[in-house]
């Protein structure tokens, strides 16, 4: 989420003393809709995303990924893009986009809490609303970078069942919450957890979580 770039140097050090192999999020989503008669995946496999398009991404994230050849996926609310002062641009993100190591995929348009304005709007109402966030963002963002997409992060990690539904009508393959815990082919497609990494998760945190993950496997 938010934290010091030395803590995030830090944390790339530990995946890799835990010979963890990143790979891209898209091959973890292959991996989890094949279900058994798919491919397994490769031993210490994570996956790394970041939110919202914030410029850090692009002038301190990319750069460090870059160097390891580890690939990225950045869930991204439009209406940011070019506007807010800590938003990436456009020209950014399709240099990003146009990157192999880096996928743009959704955020929504403007990053509403969903749940929040269920409750405030009539049923019809809202699933016109959610509906118009779904589908404007991914829209504006496959017109904008030329590339496809159909992941899908909540805002602020929250959704429900009708949320997930309307999400899968709107042509998305799998969405992301948080959760702080690993991700498992036993967990909704449309619900799936992620670690939420904040400044008070230092290297030392992180090796619990990645031998946690790991415990089936001889330690590093």
């Amino acid at each position: 989420m938010t934290l010091r770039v030395a803590n995030f140097e830090s944390q790339l050090r530990m995946l890799e003393r835990f010979s963890c192999q990143v790979i891209p999020l898209s091959e973890w989503v292959a991996w989890r809709l094949a279900g058994a008669a798919g491919a397994s995946l490769p031993p210490r496999a994570v996956v790394l995303t970041a939110d919202d398009g914030h410029r850090s991404q692009f002038e301190v994230m990319a750069p460090l990924l870059r160097e390891r050849n580890w690939p990225v996926t950045l869930f991204v609310y439009p209406s940011a893009i070019s506007n807010a002062a800590y938003a990436m641009t456009w020209p950014q993100l399709r240099e990003l986009a146009a990157s192999p190591l880096v996928s743009v995929q959704s955020h929504t348009f403007w990053h509403p809490n969903l749940l929040r304005e269920r409750e405030r709007m009539p049923p019809d109402a809202f699933r016109r609303f959610a509906a118009d966030q779904l589908t404007r963002s991914r829209s504006t963002l496959e017109q904008r970078l030329s590339r496809p997409v159909d992941l899908l992060a909540w805002p602020f990690g929250l959704s429900d069942e009708g949320l997930a539904l309307q999400a899968a009508e709107a042509g998305y393959q799998a969405a992301f919450a948080l959760g702080n815990r690993s991700a498992s082919a036993a967990d909704p497609p449309f619900a799936v957890p992620r670690h939420l990494m904040v400044d008070s998760v230092d290297a030392h945190q992180l090796a619990a979580r990645l031998q946690a993950a790991f415990s089936s496997e001889a330690p590093p």
